[in-house]
């Protein structure tokens, strides 16, 4: 279904038995939680991580459906790898990210918007890639790409119910833009793989996450992994190249 057809998201579907999912990124936060609700529901899920021993010990707590791989998103050694011993996948979450700081254009350096974009949107396309052939063979193919309201180039224009434009605006530059690119190379990639894969993106909304573990205001990163696991579970039928709020409602570009 093409996403302009729909502004709201369906339910999530039942899982087919056999389901295998691997999220980027999965020893915390947001992504813990998509791990979490995934193999609440049946999923059989490889949680990423860059630190294997932080990965085990998160996954021990989530159930025996639930292992650990070492997953560098910034390491494309870690991602062949990885995609070496993981042969069957049905669902890609791209959860890792990171937050460089940095403010304006004047007060951001140059490493930072590297930093930025080498996690969140290099390592995005790399894991994407090295995945696509397993993803291709699945009856099922979904993408989810974890991304930023505040990378949506209408809602950084002008007032919006989102996040206090007025106080933020310019600012978190390299984060958010690169969230912005995030969303490009989700609806090209979605333009690309065709009608078969769902390829989508999520505005989680604010977080209190590692990510930015100091924020105030932040909501629960399980409210947020909800919206994932409709993204993650979508029926055939269901929408692609969109990007989506953590409610289920349609996000503009």
């Amino acid at each position: 279904m093409n996403a302009e057809s729909t502004s709201t998201l369906p339910q999530p579907g039942e899982v087919t038995p056999g389901t295998v999912a691997l999220v980027t990124g999965g020893n915390g936060g947001i992504g813990y939680q998509i791990a979490r609700e995934l193999a609440e529901r049946g999923v059989t899920v490889w949680l990423g991580a860059r630190d294997l021993k932080r990965g085990e010990d998160a996954a021990a707590t989530l159930g025996e459906d639930v292992r650990a791989i070492r997953l560098d998103v910034t390491d494309q050694d870690s991602i062949d790898a990885a995609a070496q011993q993981i042969d069957a996948l049905d669902i890609l979450v791209n959860n890792a990210g990171i937050n460089p700081g940095g403010e304006d254009l004047e007060h951001t350096d140059l490493d930072q918007f590297r930093r930025a974009y080498e996690t969140n949107v290099f390592g995005l396309v790399a894991v994407t890639q090295a995945f696509a052939p397993a993803l291709a063979r699945s009856g099922h193919p979904r993408i989810v790409n974890v991304s930023s309201g505040t990378g949506s180039l209408t809602w950084n224009s002008g007032p919006n119910p989102q996040f206090d434009w007025e106080r933020v605006r310019g600012g978190g530059i390299a984060y958010r833009s690169s969230k912005t690119a995030v969303n490009a190379v989700t609806l090209l990639a979605a333009q690309s793989f065709g009608d078969r894969f769902k390829v989508n993106a999520l505005a989680p909304g604010l977080r209190t996450t590692n990510l930015r573990p100091g924020i105030t205001g932040g909501g629960d990163p399980a409210e947020a992994a909800a919206g994932a696991i409709r993204l993650a579970l979508l029926p055939d039928d269901g929408p692609t190249g969109a990007l989506w709020s953590w409610d289920g409602t349609r996000a503009p570009w």
